[in-house]
């Protein structure tokens, strides 16, 4: 990545020249301000920014000024990625793309962003994986047939909580279901300080809220498992079947076809990411829990031993409340275990950070003992 030599020209201008036509991507006067201060002038005359909108492998799809365009990485882009698989262009990234004279366009530089949806590698590494990047709402989508999966939500809200985005939850297929409210109600309890909105999106009920916000210019990111009808969803809000869908059997079990997360703009302002049914959530180890397990964590401050495990320990608050019935069994069992998980992988990042550290040491040492004669 460069950054900007005060003693260069200002970049102001040539940034406006490239950027100032995606307003309706999200551009904005902040992130005019980034780029000016992250580029060149070099960069910012000879580059196109653009917003990514898909990435597969080592090519991306990134909507420029003038239309969407193909591209592949840049050398100093393929490096960063060897050693860090997050630093690999997302959905949603903002990024410098160079024609390449008579070469294939790549993308040479992405603008720092300002938040991200992250969750542990699919291979089982100690890497974070982005899902998608600079957004300003997460919606974690669940069904509420054939089965509500709350600790699916909670899970899922862990990522949307941990991003920095505002996390709100979307149930889906109100109408298949006879209580949708009293889904609602256990689903609420799930997602302390969210917003959750009841729809049914082959009736166009309940989506005001999100075309609301899609309208303000925001960017929100459809998080949830295959078949909860994200596509669905994404389609009844674009106004065209952007997504092919298909319909669960009888059984429940449907397949998504959705393959890649993939940024679409919203007629008549925003931007919808869509991501495929994650059947695997892991959790990368930086995820807090406070806002996920908000009236866990508000029981335990009233428990009479600040290191209290919630356990058999006399004077716990949590306990009481499950033998009360304001806490369920369920809620502090999800708590406990995602709270392991997390400490585990937080652990397993440690121990990276420092055999890479020692594995630098010993490298600078063995370059600096003297030559043998």
């Amino acid at each position: 990545m460069t950054s900007i030599d005060p003693a260069e020209p200002d970049v102001s201008a040539d940034v406006a020249k490239t950027a100032h036509r995606l307003d309706h991507a999200g551009w904005d006067d902040e992130w005019h301000e980034t780029a000016v201060q992250h580029l060149t002038r070099a960069a910012a005359s000879s580059g196109v920014l653009g917003r990514v909108l898909r990435v597969d492998r080592s090519t991306a799809t990134v909507l420029l000024p003038d239309g969407r365009v193909d591209v592949g990485w840049g050398a100093g882009l393929r490096r960063a990625v060897r050693a860090d698989p997050g630093a690999a262009p997302a959905a949603g990234d903002w990024a410098l793309v160079d024609g390449g004279g008579r070469g294939a366009p790549t993308i040479v530089d992405l603008l720092p962003r300002r938040n991200s949806v992250n969750r542990l590698q699919v291979d089982g590494s100690s890497f974070d994986q982005v899902l998608v990047a600079n957004v300003d709402a997460v919606a974690v989508v669940e069904a509420m047939a054939p089965d509500l999966d709350r600790g699916r939500i909670e899970r899922l809200l862990a990522l949307a909580w941990s991003s920095g985005a505002t996390p709100l939850v979307v149930l889906t297929k109100a109408d298949l279901v006879a209580d949708p409210a009293a889904l609602a109600a256990e689903a609420a309890e799930s997602a302390p300080g969210c917003v959750v909105l009841v729809t049914a999106s082959l009736r166009s009920e309940g989506l005001e809220p999100l075309r609301r916000m899609l309208v303000a210019g925001q960017t929100i990111a459809l998080l949830g498992a295959s078949g909860v009808g994200k596509s669905t969803l994404l389609n009844e809000l674009v106004g065209a079947e952007a997504m092919r869908t298909r319909v669960l059997g009888a059984a429940g079990k449907g397949r998504h076809t959705t393959v890649t997360r993939e940024l679409h703009l919203v007629p008549g302002g925003g931007a919808l990411i869509d991501t495929p049914g994650m059947r695997s959530i892991g959790l990368s180890g930086a995820e807090t829990l406070d806002d996920v397990f908000a009236d866990v964590l508000n029981l335990a401050e009233q428990c009479r031993f600040t290191d209290c495990a919630h356990g058999t320990e006399p004077g716990c608050a949590v306990q009481a409340a499950v033998e009360a019935g304001t806490l369920t069994a369920r809620r502090l069992g999800s708590y406990r275990k995602l709270l392991r998980e997390v400490e585990y992988q937080a652990s397993r990042v440690d121990l990276r950070v420092r055999r890479r550290r020692e594995a630098r040491w010993r490298t600078a040492r063995k370059g600096a003992a003297p030559a043998r004669p």
